[in-house]
């Protein structure tokens, strides 16, 4: 058996999350209060009471996302299950990236904060949109995203075959969403997302997040990381601090991602943290594989039945 962990990317976040971790293990209670310290709020108190629109907020929801993730590793590796090799979903690549001590988690809650902030402020509110188009393939989006007349819009997210998100000027998206359905798409709508991610119009978050990284130790990855930017092991400090950079500007390969680990053996796949998102996105991309999730007790003691 040959096991990946990947981490789930906003989106994935609901009020009580974590809270059946943190109410059972003493080790995910520490995690919450280094959060807290670290970020000068109590995110166990927003994670799980909320309230909705203050959890959504991008520069709340990434550190408690990843406070989450980072808890259900955590439990996970005291049971004794120990990756091949690991990746993230967009903010999920900083669980990751904390997973593999790369950096400390309480420097990857306070980073995820300030990179939530950045991509708020690169894009003036009601801007920028994305947008989910289903049931065409590359080509023809790619295509469809250069024909657009009315501003920029760009594929941002290969998630699976036949899911792709688009991104960029929120007319340009509007024009490529009556044109995906034009092109046959199955379904082509607008997401409630407050940013628009992985595109040019996150140039100036990209040169905040560089500015900012420039001054944090990279530490060599315990295990081998696949990156959004490349869908690639890494494996040297500085390229994935490099490609974290780019990673916001860029389309995000996920689909890439699972293949190339598929590619070199893994058959496992453990989607660590809230939610099963990424779980049916593998699913869509090789039915073959097995998929697992750690979010809670439950889906815990599940997990590591299936794999005895």
């Amino acid at each position: 058996m040959s096991i990946a962990f990947v981490f789930p990317g906003q989106g994935s976040q609901y009020a009580g999350m974590g809270k059946d971790l943190y109410d059972n293990f003493s080790a995910v209670r520490e995690i919450y209060e280094s959060a807290s310290d670290a970020l000068g709020y109590d995110v166990a108190a927003l994670s799980f009471n909320g309230p909705r629109d203050e959890l959504d907020k991008t520069f709340r929801t990434q550190p408690c996302l990843l406070t989450a993730s980072y808890a259900a590793f955590q439990v996970l590796s005291s049971e004794g299950i120990r990756p091949v090799c690991a990746a993230g979903h967009s903010l999920g690549e900083y669980s990751a990236v904390a997973a593999a001590g790369v950096i400390p988690f309480s420097e990857a809650v306070k980073l995820t904060e300030k990179r939530g902030m950045f991509m708020q402020e690169a894009v003036p509110a009601g801007r920028g949109l994305m947008a989910a188009v289903l049931g065409l393939d590359r080509d023809t989006v790619e295509k469809l995203c250069g024909s657009v007349e009315s501003g920029y819009v760009s594929p941002a997210n290969y998630n699976c075959p036949g899911q792709i998100v688009i991104a960029g000027e929120r007319a340009a998206v509007e024009e490529a969403v009556s044109l995906a359905k034009e092109a046959g798409a199955r379904r082509a709508v607008p997401l409630a997302v407050s940013v628009p991610s992985h595109c040019r119009l996150m140039e100036e978050a990209s040169l905040k997040l560089a500015a900012l990284l420039e001054g944090m130790d990279f530490n060599p990855p315990a295990i081998p990381l696949v990156n959004n930017a490349d869908a690639a092991f890494l494996k040297d400090p500085a390229e994935i601090k490099d490609s974290l950079i780019r990673q916001l500007g860029s389309p995000l390969l996920w689909e890439d991602s699972v293949r190339l680990m598929i590619e070199n053996s893994v058959d496992t796949f453990i989607e660590v943290g809230p939610g099963k998102v990424l779980a049916g996105l593998i699913k869509r991309i090789d039915p073959g594989v097995r998929i697992l999730n750690v979010g809670d007790t439950d889906t815990l003691r599940e997990t590591l039945k299936m794999l005895k």
